[in-house]
């Protein structure tokens, strides 16, 4: 997590780049996904952004909504830059991921043994799912957070959340039945695919974060300006579902 604050533009930037597309786009075989995406008309505006309130979720229970809300504004907090992951509305995304295959581990092999041990670059090693590793390190880091600060996570003041997450990070936040690095490790990386993937999957309202960066979205055709780096995209980006930012 970076201390200093003009650097977050960047940060994003790198991260985008870094998500591979498959992260991104991967979901929209699943029905319950599908069937919140509803096409919208050639030429329509935007839809107006939907923050966190009014979504219900349907995979986390109110105390894990309300650690997964205090966590993606620690995350990708609001700023001068640009929105943060609850105006984002991560939270959504985060939700209905849940519910895909990806979540059930079903894209993965999952079968013994399980060596965690190993380094990161070998990929996933837990025998946990990625909807059970939320379960648990979410309980987990609650009790943690109860027993050493006397509330949850989500009732702790900013300063002392972002401290939190920082040795969470590091590993230093000891949590009871998951490791610490690889709770944060997972949810780092779903925060950051909500906050830049499509629409239509519940994150990036509106397309935020592509108007930030200035990437077109899914517009059919932008080879004219391929050849001209550093020089911003004039045109506004587009949905999937054909919005317009």
């Amino acid at each position: 997590m970076s201390d200093t604050p003009n650097s977050r533009r960047e940060f994003l930037r790198r991260s985008a780049i870094l998500i591979p597309a498959v992260s991104l786009v991967g979901y929209g075989a699943h029905e319950a996904i599908e069937a919140k995406a509803a096409p919208a008309a050639p030429g329509s505006a935007p839809a107006e952004p939907t923050t966190s309130e009014r979504y219900h979720p349907t995979f986390f229970t109110d105390s894990e909504w309300a650690f997964v809300q205090a966590a993606c504004a620690v995350l990708i907090p609001e700023d001068e830059e640009g929105p943060g992951a609850l105006t984002a509305g991560v939270p959504e995304f985060l939700d209905r991921q849940m519910e895909t295959p990806y979540a059930h581990g079903r894209l993965w092999y999952m079968q013994a043994p399980f060596i965690t041990d190993q380094p990161a670059e070998l990929g996933y090693q837990l025998k946990l799912v990625p909807r059970e590793l939320y379960r648990l390190g979410i309980a987990d880091l609650d009790a943690a957070c109860l027993k050493q600060f006397g509330k949850p996570f989500a009732q702790l003041a900013d300063s002392v959340q972002i401290e939190v997450m920082k040795q969470l990070e590091s590993g230093k936040f000891a949590l009871a039945r998951v490791p610490a690095g690889s709770f944060f490790a997972l949810l780092l990386k779903n925060v950051k695919e909500g906050y830049f993937a499509d629409p239509m999957y519940g994150g990036n309202k509106g397309m935020a974060a592509w108007t930030m960066l200035g990437f077109p979205g899914a517009r059919a055709d932008f080879m004219d300006w391929i050849d001209r780096p550093n020089q911003r995209y004039p045109l506004g980006p587009v949905s999937i579902n054909g919005q317009r930012g």
